[in-house]
């Protein structure tokens, strides 16, 4: 009797063990419609608000140990009174942490930030690197501490990447699983970051899934309003910048002006997307010509911008001091004018010197001063239909992010819960249209699909353009032993017509276009002067059947 009381409870232990082993399986292949996928959200958003706080004091604990500043968002106003010699080797000490971190523990000496999650999603089911990525954390963290003129958002983004990457390996999670916990930690990690949760929320549907699907959007607000509970149990609940009050009589009749600052703040993004991408190929060309190792890049940017930081300390750190200032209208037309140019050249050295950091807030920054000039010489010119300048200031912030993140939505939001005004929307939706129309058009969408299109990662187009190169070749193709023509596929390989077996569909396709083939030969190269070696064929029909499987996939995850 002891002993079928025994084989009765093993018999149940297993029968539990098996319901676990199906819900856990469960979970990783329909995680969204899984009710514990919802704690899992939660529990990623817990942790990403707690990550991107975390980044944010150590950024602060770093300022105020190497600056001496005790109200780290009044930092260029203390390093005025610093000594020359300490805002030239501050950053530049720094730069030479960062190039050895980098060197050591990346195989490109490159900062991860926000475009290696856009790739993450679109590519690799959710995923990022961990290694590198940690690396990239620890450099961004150093960087903003010693006064890199970056912004924080891209590296916390990244490490909240990092974080649903392990959680989805460890549950084995399918690709969108991995795309929708990859979106909670992320607009996680946005809201703590700004106390910005509904632009949280919709930064990660935005930018980084690049779809509004309804399955996705319910656990990411979940998450989004737990990293948002993260940053107001740590800094309360208040805005990070305070606008004075605002006239709304003339400000209707100012609407033409807005369209006028939208169609300026998008060419100012354009410059400051083109002027990191400039600085990062001439960086390249002179270490590539003076066989500079890489962990020297990052220390002589910190140079150069302690240099150029001697004369113009506003140009030090996130730069938050000066954007309040330019919101507040507490700057003259000179003043904002050369600070937004050196901002952007600041920006440039730091993101071309591969230092690490986003370009969010400096985006704020430079489109807050932006539209203030704008606005102290538009309300001079028409004083009697003009409402306050600080409105411009306000508009220019977000017309010139929204243009370099190429998000329109989760930047106007963004910007009203930045300054608790939401009585402006009108301008700032105003402005904002029109320089994000304006920059898509003169980049590839935004300064993050820019970035992957400089790496031939072609996300920009949509996912007909970037789907072809999810398949390779060898996984498509039909062996030898399938009894493919052989004899046929020598002749082409012969002519030259024929496809390496480690490329990719995106490579396959344009010869089926250009040969107007039934099929490709699938070879290796083994060497100079050594015979290919013949793999099997690729056929079009069958090429074009896992294309349009995962055409069909894609919008089915779009569209649920």
């Amino acid at each position: 009797m002891l002993r079928a009381a025994l084989a009765a409870l093993n018999a149940q232990r297993q029968d539990i063990k098996a319901s676990f082993a199906r819900g856990w399986k469960a979970l990783g292949r329909k995680g969204p419609s899984q009710i514990q996928f919802w704690f899992i959200a939660l529990m990623i958003g817990i942790a990403a608000g707690c990550a991107a706080v975390a980044f944010r004091a150590g950024i602060s604990t770093l300022q105020t140990m190497l600056y001496g500043v005790e109200d780290v968002n009044k930092l260029h106003s203390f390093a005025e009174s610093l000594a020359w010699y300490w805002i030239l080797l501050i950053p530049m000490a720094g730069g030479l942490c960062v190039g050895i971190i980098l060197h050591h523990f990346t195989p490109d000496g490159r900062v991860r930030s926000v475009s290696d999650v856009i790739e993450g999603a679109a590519l690799n089911n959710g995923r990022v690197e961990k290694k590198a990525g940690i690396a990239s954390a620890l450099s961004s963290m150093i960087t903003l501490g010693t006064g890199g003129s970056t912004g924080r958002e891209g590296p916390v983004v990244h490490i909240a990447a990092m974080m649903s990457s392990w959680v989805s390996n460890l549950i084995r999670a399918d690709g969108i699983t991995g795309r929708d916990l990859l979106g909670c930690a992320v607009a996680a990690a946005v809201s703590a970051s700004f106390n910005a949760p509904i632009a949280g929320a919709l930064f990660a549907l935005e930018v980084i899934l690049r779809h509004f699907a309804v399955h996705a959007f319910a656990p990411i607000v979940i998450a989004s309003a737990a990293g948002t509970v993260i940053n107001r149990l740590t800094f309360g609940d208040t805005a990070e910048f305070a606008l004075p009050g605002t006239s709304a009589l003339e400000f209707y009749a100012e609407l033409p002006a807005y369209l006028i600052l939208g169609a300026i703040c998008g060419l100012v993004a354009v410059t400051l997307m083109r002027c990191v991408f400039w600085a990062d190929d001439m960086e390249s060309r002179i270490q590539s010509k003076m066989g500079l190792p890489y962990w020297i890049r990052p220390a002589f940017a910190g140079a150069l911008l302690g240099l150029l930081a001697i004369q113009f300390p506003h140009i030090i750190g996130v730069g938050y001091e000066t954007t309040s200032a330019a919101l507040t209208g507490k700057l003259l037309l000179h003043e904002a004018v050369i600070f937004a140019i050196l901002k952007a050249a600041a920006v440039a050295i730091t993101m071309g010197g591969r230092m690490g950091g986003g370009i969010f807030s400096p985006s704020l920054m430079i489109g807050a001063l932006t539209g203030l000039a704008f606005g102290l010489i538009a309300t001079s010119i028409f004083p009697e239909v003009s409402g306050s300048h600080t409105l411009y200031a306000l508009a220019g912030m977000g017309a010139v992010a929204a243009a370099v993140l190429g998000a329109p939505i989760s930047t106007t939001l963004i910007v009203f819960e930045l300054t608790g005004d939401w009585q402006t929307g009108l301008a700032v939706m105003v402005s904002v249209s029109l320089s994000t129309a304006l920059a898509s058009r003169l980049v590839d969408r935004s300064f993050f699909l820019t970035q992957l299109e400089r790496r031939n990662i072609h996300l920009a187009a949509g996912p007909q353009a970037y789907l072809l190169a999810m398949f390779r070749v060898a996984g498509v193709m039909r062996k030898r032993e399938d009894g493919i023509e052989e004899e046929k596929c020598w002749e082409m390989v012969s002519d030259g017509v024929y496809v390496d077996g480690n490329a990719t569909l995106e490579a396959a396709m344009p010869i089926f276009d250009k040969s107007s083939v039934q099929f490709i030969p699938v070879v290796t190269l083994s060497g100079e002067g050594q015979a290919p070696e013949l793999w099997g064929a690729l056929y079009h029909v069958d090429a074009l059947k896992a294309y349009n499987r995962a055409l069909a996939a894609t919008a089915a995850e779009e569209h649920s």
